[in-house]
């Protein structure tokens, strides 16, 4: 793949200390990873701080880095787990009091939004988007990974094994309890 030749050409150049290299690393990454952690914690203050130490931790440890695996592997990891930590110092809160509309037809795990929305969709569904993004809010920390890795990021199993270093078949199970966990809260806001 075209851009995984050109992170390892720039992971390569910033390891040996190209300041220019690592810079361009940033900003391939700085959004995507904003984006997760602002999934995660839903808190712009705090995804802009996970984002910082993401870095931060990248450029101290170069070393740790094993070249054979995905760049955009290692980076994910560093800022999940990064995520959850934060996550775990926090008291959980549960504020799944808002108002839905009846959606016919539709249950939760189709209404979970991706990044791609449309004005029709982002007006027919805003009451319930908002609904399930404070659901997956509430959710554990080890589900609400899981779940906003798989649906809001939309990668495969294989790569959320990798990011969160866990097998698949612990993935698997965490995304089917996360979203058991999602349809018993939302279960009375979609009759």
């Amino acid at each position: 793949m075209v851009v995984d030749h050109f992170d390892a050409r720039l992971v390569k150049l910033a390891r040996k200390g190209d300041q220019g290299a690592f810079a361009e690393l940033v900003d391939l990454y700085k959004d995507k990873l904003f984006h997760l952690a602002y999934r995660m914690l839903s808190n712009r203050h705090e995804a802009e701080d996970i984002v910082q130490e993401t870095f931060l931790r990248v450029h101290k440890n170069w070393a740790r880095y094993d070249d054979k695996q995905k760049f955009s592997t290692w980076i994910y990891r560093i800022a999940t787990n990064l995520c959850i930590d934060r996550l775990r110092k926090r008291k959980p809160n549960y504020y799944l009091d808002a108002e839905m509309n009846d959606q016919e037809g539709m249950d939760g795990y189709t209404l979970i939004p991706g990044d791609e929305r449309t004005p029709e969709s982002e007006y027919l569904l805003s009451e319930t988007q908002q609904t399930i993004h404070q659901a997956i809010a509430g959710l554990p920390a080890k589900y609400k990974s899981v779940i906003i890795l798989r649906y809001l990021q939309e990668m495969s199993l294989q790569e959320i094994s990798e990011v969160l270093d866990m097998p698949v078949t612990t993935v698997k199970t965490r995304v089917h309890r996360g979203r058991e966990f999602l349809r018993k809260k939302l279960e009375h806001k979609m009759l």
